[in-house]
C-alpha cells in the first residue's frame, strides 16, 4: 500500500508539472512574436524544477505518514510551496526573456 501511495504522489507531481507546462498565461504578457520562445522557456523551467517538486511531494507524504503533519497542514504547506516555486519560476522566466 505504501508503494502505491508513493507511486500516486509521484504521478500527481508529474501531472502537475505537465499541466503547468501546458498553461501559458505568463507568456500572454509578451508580444505575439516572443510568445513561442516564452512558452519554450516556461516548459524548460518546469522541467528544471520537476525533481525538486517531486521530492517535496515525497517528503510531505513521508511526514504525513509519520504523523508529523495532518491533512490540513499538508494542504497548506503544498499550496505555499506551489506559490513560492511558481513565483521563482516566473522571476526566472522574466530574467531569461529580458536576455532574448
Amino acid at each position: 500500500m505504501k508503494l502505491l501511495t508513493i507511486a500516486l504522489t509521484v504521478l500527481m507531481s508529474a501531472s502537475a508539472i505537465a499541466h503547468a507546462a501546458t498553461v501559458d498565461p505568463p507568456c500572454d504578457a509578451y508580444p505575439p512574436a516572443k510568445q513561442a520562445r516564452c512558452l519554450t522557456i516556461w516548459k524548460e523551467l518546469n522541467k528544471e524544477d520537476g525533481a525538486a517538486i517531486s521530492q517535496f511531494g515525497l517528503d510531505q507524504l513521508k511526514r504525513r505518514e509519520e504523523g508529523k503533519i495532518n491533512a490540513q497542514q499538508h494542504l497548506s504547506e503544498n499550496m505555499a510551496f506551489i506559490k513560492q516555486s511558481t513565483e521563482k519560476r516566473l522571476a526566472r522566466l522574466k530574467e531569461r526573456m529580458a536576455k532574448e
